[in-house]
């Protein structure tokens, strides 16, 4: 981003305060300058997802596309099969084994 009448200041900081604005930055997925100005704006910088939040969405919405199936099914019969229950209840299980990973 260009940016208009640039200032530059140059601080020091003690090695424990490096290493936890290093670690700050790390944390959000940002680099170290824009980490710092955000700070400066009185942003709380909050950590980046996890890698494997693509793939929960994913197993998530799975699951939910199943669970809606399956209602359809029981308001048109007026009952759900033992099948169903088990099959809603190994998907849950895989997604926490995924959340648990992460």
């Amino acid at each position: 981003m260009k940016r208009n009448n640039v200032k530059q200041i140059t601080i020091r900081l003690t090695a424990d305060e490096y290493a936890h604005v290093k670690q700050l930055s790390k944390d959000s997925g940002l680099k170290m300058e824009p980490a710092i100005r955000q700070l400066i704006m009185g942003v709380n910088l909050r950590p980046r997802p996890p890698d494997e939040l693509p793939e929960l969405l994913r197993q998530l919405s799975g699951i939910g596309t199943n669970i809606n199936q399956i209602a359809k099914v029981a308001n048109a019969s007026g009952y759900v099969r033992k099948e169903d229950i088990q099959s809603i209840m190994e998907m849950q299980a895989a997604l926490w084994r995924v959340v648990k990973r992460g």
